[in-house]
């Protein structure tokens, strides 16, 4: 009997060895398959990582050596012709731009660069909120366009609703209206969503404006005189001409006798 049960197991011992070396046969490219699917993935993974690496490295070389220039027009030309690796280099690169033109008197043509920005929907919201803000405050529009632009920026939730609201209260006020500024800024005031920094501007803004105090300097008066007046009478150059003690002053000419 034990003899039998060892035969009967080394029979079963080869017919699982067979079965399972057919099975290898038939499907053992199946492991072998994922094994190179993975290191090549792998590979392409750590290759598309160095690529998207010295990319980014030579825009950013690229963008040092455009702002390294000390005058404006060869900045803008030499950021003209940089073209940027990613949608975020692509904002950043707009960005630097539109500061340039602002910085050289262009603040129209900035806003309207940024403003391409904006209406790309292919961008991230808060790319889009910020390009519109920044040309609000460089180059605002009539009361009535900026204010729709703001009240998009001011909705809940979005990123630079603070600041938005912030320009909507200015805006009133250049308008006339600072009962609406008024309300706004005391709103931003107890907004949670406001720096403290933007707290204490609406708060100095609503003592401005409550005191009636003009927010814009007055124009400068001129010190030079016009052409048709005259700096001094000669009457007031001879009273203002000092005398000297042992010097009497002249006398008056005699009426003439009748």
């Amino acid at each position: 009997m034990a003899n039998t049960d060892s035969f009967i197991e080394e029979v079963n011992e080869e017919l699982r060895r067979d079965r399972l070396f057919r099975l290898f046969r038939k499907w053992g490219w199946i492991p072998v398959l994922l094994v190179v699917a993975i290191v090549a993935a792998a590979a392409w993974w750590e290759y598309s990582l160095a690529q998207e690496r010295a990319a980014s490295e030579a825009f950013g070389d690229a963008l040092i050596a455009a702002l390294d220039n000390d005058d404006a027009e060869a900045r803008q030309a030499a950021l003209s012709e940089i073209t940027p690796t990613s949608e975020n280099a692509r904002v950043l690169l707009a960005m630097l731009l539109a500061g340039e033109q602002a910085n050289g008197e262009s603040p129209e043509e900035a806003a309207a660069s940024l403003r391409s920005i904006a209406v790309d929907t292919a961008l991230p919201e808060r790319y889009r909120d910020l390009a519109l803000l920044k040309a609000h405050m460089l180059a605002p529009q009539d009361f009535a366009t900026a204010m729709a632009e703001l009240d998009q920026l001011a909705r809940p939730g979005r990123p630079y609703r603070p600041l938005a609201m912030e320009q909507q209260a200015l805006l009133h006020v250049s308008n006339g209206d600072r009962e609406a500024a008024i309300a706004l800024l005391r709103l931003l005031e107890d907004d949670s969503e406001a720096t403290p920094g933007l707290q204490q501007r609406a708060s100095q803004l609503i003592v401005a404006l409550e005191s009636g105090a003009a927010l814009q300097d007055p124009a400068p008066v001129e010190d030079t005189a016009t052409d048709g007046s005259e700096t001094a009478t000669e009457e007031e150059a001879g009273a203002e001409a000092p005398v000297d003690e042992g010097e009497e002053p002249p006398a008056a000419e005699s009426a003439p006798e009748q």
